[in-house]
């Protein structure tokens, strides 16, 4: 019964249908209406994005230079799916078990292309995020044995799973899209699933000597030439990064470098100090990238949730 509420967040087909049928529900309440033609299009889940670079025939160019804002620093804003999708075999369940796609399970003319907003998928590393380190990521002896239980119990003690807020270092993976807005002095990160939020402040503010542990932890950002260098304190103790159950802690600190290397694509460099969790610090990269023509639709996993009490 653990299957209940994880493989849906992780079935591309199923990411097809909920966008449909959203939109063909919302659709046919608005057909019953007046003036239903002109109401059609204020869904958004096919409005244009302003300001894509466009190549001749009309497909994005994702290799257009990437946007500026008014000091002249990378513009990260947009929205964003994984860039390493996990490709399964059609109709497979998606499992903890489950062995991950190859390093690059996209041809040439499929990175050269935005994420399709019908068929979110999520990334290689949802499952294992240190998939791609030699050896695994070093966790630390006591940390061995509760990683194999949530593993071969298919994480049914998942946060996930019980609707709760996913770190940020999971959301970049999961099967939902996130929007950046980004300003001179705040990196906003909105995430379709359960509308949750994050900030990463640029304003030189000094990250926090006591923090309250919080889901998102505590986030401060600054440039080092086009790259944002954010460092992330005050995490809770046990917050799930990956589905196989690895942590972070109270002791982590995180730090992200972002480079937005062209117009449609996000370069995610993740370093992991965590001495309660981890021997050693490790670093993985996460890709991202640009999904155009749609925009953020509710997605909050409380409604009709059925899976916690088949788990009980």
């Amino acid at each position: 019964m653990q299957y209940l509420f994880l493989p849906r967040r992780s079935n591309p087909e199923l990411g097809i249908r909920r966008r449909y049928e959203a939109l063909a529900t919302v659709a046919f309440v608005i057909l019953g209406t007046p003036l239903a033609s002109t109401h059609l299009a204020a869904q958004w889940l096919k409005y244009p994005t302003g300001g894509v670079p466009r190549k001749a025939d009309g497909k994005v160019d994702m290799s257009a230079p990437s946007p500026r804002m008014a000091d002249g620093k990378p513009d990260f804003s947009g929205l964003w799916t994984t860039g390493e999708p996990n490709v399964r075999r059609t109709g497979e369940l998606s499992s903890p078990k489950e062995a991950p796609g190859p390093r690059e399970p996209q041809s040439p003319n499929d990175r050269q292309s935005p994420g399709d907003a019908g068929a979110i998928t999520a990334s290689r590393q949802m499952a294992n995020i240190g998939v791609d380190l030699p050896g695994g990521l070093p966790y630390q002896p006591w940390l061995v044995p509760i990683v194999k239980e949530r593993t071969d119990n298919l994480a049914k003690d998942d946060p996930h799973i019980k609707c709760l807020p996913d770190n940020f270092l999971r959301a970049y993976g999961l099967p939902h899209l996130l929007k950046f807005v980004h300003t001179p002095n705040l990196l906003l990160v909105l995430d379709e699933m359960n509308a949750g939020y994050r900030q990463v402040f640029t304003d030189a503010r000094p990250l926090p000597e006591d923090p309250t542990p919080s889901w998102q932890g505590y986030s401060s950002g600054k440039w080092s030439g086009d790259t944002l260098v954010i460092d992330t304190t005050g995490l809770r103790d046990d917050t799930w990064i990956d589905w196989n159950g690895s942590v972070l802690t109270q002791a982590a600190k995180v730090r992200e470098q972002i480079r937005r290397p062209d117009f449609g694509h996000l370069e995610i460099q993740v370093t992991v100090d965590d001495p309660k969790a981890y021997t050693k610090p490790w670093t993985v990269t996460l890709r991202q990238r640009i999904v155009v023509d749609t925009e953020l639709i509710d997605e909050i996993c409380l409604e009709n949730e059925q899976s916690l009490k088949h788990l009980k």
